[in-house]
């Protein structure tokens, strides 16, 4: 299809919830979807941020549905809390992956002691899934069409490597272990979306990439964009874009009727552009069927969660 983000498809009578929603691209998918007509779940750590991100959304999308759960990704006893309260919602349509800690600090943990990048963009979302996948299940039987879980990656992947057999072996630079983290989740999303599909289960697992988005091309919001927020330089801004189109390939993955489990989205352009599939890496998507076992059931200890009596249903 051609894609247009100023007219998504009809989101009507759908739920999705978006994590790390008060800030940048998530809360720019956030408000997009509402924009869509679809009711967004807002989940994130700070309750009086979520409060900024829900009144933002309903000053720019007239009649905007939008709540909130509060979630830290940095605490698997809070990661289980919001699980149960997602896990009570009449329905979820689609689960945009997109928190984590961008940690500067070398060595830093989570509250139960994982590397604190590992722990946040990975680990705590297979906790997150294991607890709401059953109702991502369940809204996919009753309507006939797939629920969706979206994975969001970076183009850092492709730039660096690193092995991913033994998870407890975390890089120790800041970059390196954000890499290394993104990298599990692409490996992870495409594992569970094998599983998914070997299960006929009716839910799809898409990774996106939102390419480059930097503070000054983003437009504002109060509280979320403005004046009083950090802002921080970036040395791509001359070709890169804003937030708010960063969004639009986790967007697009959300809401095109076309999309499929195990694809990829990414901008057209190296660092922007419309939202597009491309090519995932062979080494992620299809790596040796040992080592996505490996990630698997290292990912499943270290989450205190079982994904796969429900992924072969």
């Amino acid at each position: 299809m051609t894609w247009n983000p100023d007219n998504l498809p009809d989101q009507t009578g759908r739920t999705i919830v978006v994590t790390g929603a008060t800030a940048g691209i998530g809360y720019f998918a956030a408000e997009q979807l509402a924009g869509a007509g679809a009711e967004v779940v807002l989940a994130s750590r700070s309750a009086a941020k979520l409060d900024l991100a829900e009144r933002s959304i309903r000053q720019h999308v007239a009649g905007a549905s939008v709540r909130s759960v509060v979630i830290d990704l940095a605490s698997l006893d809070s990661v289980s809390h919001a699980s149960d309260e997602l896990g009570a919602l009449p329905r979820i349509d689609g689960l945009l992956l997109n928190g984590g800690a961008m940690s500067l600090t070398r060595g830093a943990t989570t509250s139960d002691g994982l590397p604190m990048q590992l722990g946040t963009h990975v680990i705590a979302n297979v906790r997150l899934l294991a607890g709401i996948l059953p109702l991502l299940i369940e809204t996919g039987t009753q309507q006939r069409q797939a629920s969706r879980v979206v994975h969001t990656s970076t183009g850092f992947v492709k730039q660096f490597r690193f092995r991913i057999d033994d998870l407890s072996d975390t890089p120790a630079s800041p970059l390196g272990a954000y890499t290394h983290a993104k990298t599990v989740t692409e490996v992870f999303a495409f594992e569970l979306d094998r599983r998914l599909r070997a299960g006929s289960v009716p839910v799809a697992s898409i990774v996106v990439r939102p390419g480059v988005g930097v503070d000054a091309k983003t437009p504002e919001r109060i509280g979320i964009r403005d004046a009083s927020t950090p802002y921080l330089r970036n040395p791509y801004t001359p070709w890169a874009q804003g937030k708010d189109t960063a969004a639009w390939s986790a967007v697009r993955a959300l809401t095109d009727p076309g999309a499929q489990g195990g694809e990829y989205y990414a901008p057209a352009g190296r660092f922007r552009g419309l939202p597009v599939q491309v090519e995932p890496l062979a080494r992620t998507h299809t790596p040796p069927a040992k080592t996505a076992h490996r990630v698997w059931s290292q990912l499943e200890e270290l989450a205190g969660a079982r994904l796969e009596s429900l992924v072969s249903s």
